[in-house]
């Protein structure tokens, strides 16, 4: 049976499910259920500064995308970090922590930008027990018009002074949440390793609209007439999330730096999948929003006997395996030739591969071949793009198959080349031109 116990960072859980700060872990009643339920580990839900809490709406605080059979993809929030007082989730912490020692909790915290603010909190949050902090650069409304949450996490320099200051002030380990509302994500990240962070978590919420009430002409969710941008998360933003890990996990700066992956975790494939690119574990709430505490039971034994499966006996046989294969455009093989391919036997005739071939592609799918119905790929005309493939309904029926080296490419007429080349050697490139001279 493979070994899926987790220690990131020195904290110890007895898997890589982590529930990710959140209303799903606001409080001791939905971390324990949480914790019954077979989750690795909290963070609990970003706690503010003394004295007054925050102000959360009373009212609509989600917008969402759904698919065709309204499937949830896509959720907005406009809540902001806890609203309950301080001192109340530092006490239900320090309880959850003595009746669950072997589950981790971590204390996503955000106050204002001033060394006095953190220097303030941090020795209330380690007298809970909690493993870890999670700095909250993230938030990207409400929090961040007051100078907090994405405002600082969009500021390198700020990110590496709070780092600072909490490395200096806690003994425990410090993970830094870092925004997607960013060019470029390795610049937080670096500067959250140059303050000394044990950890990078990723990514947060993505600055969101999601629709338009046409009756009202208000954004949704609407607040007596009036809407917000929120966070974006779920399903959708998954591609944005393993880019910005993967970017993170190559870079010569911050590699070998962990990282807690977060973005769309839906199911064990998706947790893989994050391990594989560079994530240590992984941090999921939007699936437990939509399906409850006990889909954390399915990812744990869809891991476990994926695992088996493959032979790896433990997490650290997966994390980072993906990300040397992780390259930019320029190294990719411009030699390396596939051709696309329908199964007969499997096609449905439904015709959308030939429509999205020939309407805005390379006219490479018959749609009649001897008067009859027939689709069929012209390998003269495909350039091997595979957007049949991602458009045919029936799953594995049209395939991509490379072509041998030294086998003719009937588009072009010539023989595949066996030899790597990239755009950087490539005759067409000018840098390339230029470097030859």
């Amino acid at each position: 049976m493979a070994d899926i116990r987790n220690n990131f960072v020195g904290i110890k859980s007895p898997n890589p499910f982590w529930l990710a700060s959140a209303p799903p872990t606001d409080k001791a009643y939905n971390v324990i259920r949480a914790f019954k339920a077979g989750w690795g580990g909290v963070v609990w839900k970003t706690l503010g500064e003394e004295g007054p809490p925050v102000v959360n709406v009373n009212g609509p605080r989600y917008g969402a995308i759904w698919g065709a059979d309204r499937r949830l993809l896509g959720l907005n929030n406009i809540e902001l970090i806890t609203d309950r007082d301080l001192q109340t989730n530092l006490r239900e912490m320090k309880q959850v922590k003595m009746e669950w020692p072997d589950r981790a909790l971590i204390a996503s915290i955000m106050v204002p930008c001033e060394e006095e603010s953190w220097k303030a909190i941090l020795p209330l949050v380690e007298e809970t027990g909690a493993d870890g902090i999670e700095l909250n650069f993230g938030c990207p409304h409400g929090m961040s018009e007051r100078g907090m949450g994405a405002a600082v996490g969009q500021v390198p320099e700020y990110i590496e002074m709070v780092v600072r200051w909490c490395k200096q002030y806690t003994r425990m380990p410090v993970i830094t949440k870092l925004t997607p509302n960013i060019t470029d994500i390795r610049k937080p990240a670096r500067a959250a390793h140059a303050g000394g962070t044990d950890a990078v978590s990723l990514i947060n919420t993505i600055n969101s609209i999601t629709g338009v009430d046409l009756d009202s002409f208000a954004p949704m969710p609407t607040i007596d007439g009036k809407g917000s941008h929120g966070g974006y998360c779920g399903p959708a933003v998954k591609p944005i999330a393993m880019n910005m890990v993967a970017e993170i996990a190559r870079d010569p700066e911050t590699h070998g730096l962990p990282i807690s992956g977060i973005g769309g975790i839906t199911t064990w494939r998706d947790a893989a999948e994050f391990m594989a690119l560079g994530a240590g574990n992984v941090q999921v709430c939007t699936a437990a929003m939509t399906y409850g505490f006990k889909i954390v039971q399915e990812m744990i034994a869809g891991l476990e006997n994926w695992m088996d499966e493959k032979g790896h006996r433990s997490l650290d046989d997966i994390i980072g395996r993906a990300t040397p294969n992780v390259t930019d455009w320029q190294y990719l093989n411009l030699n390396y030739i596939a051709k696309a391919h329908i199964d007969q036997d499997a096609c449905i005739k439904c015709g959308r591969c030939h429509i999205a071939c020939e309407d805005t592609s390379h006219q490479a799918i018959t749609s009649m071949v001897d008067g009859v119905r027939h689709f069929e790929v012209i390998e003269a005309e495909c350039v091997g793009c595979n957007l049949c493939v991602n458009v045919c309904p029936v799953e594995n029926c049209i395939t991509m198959e490379p072509l041998a080296a030294g086998a003719m490419d009937e588009r072009t007429g010539k023989p595949v080349s066996p030899i790597y080349a990239n755009w950087t050697t490539h005759p067409n490139n000018p840098m390339a031109k230029v470097a030859a001279e």
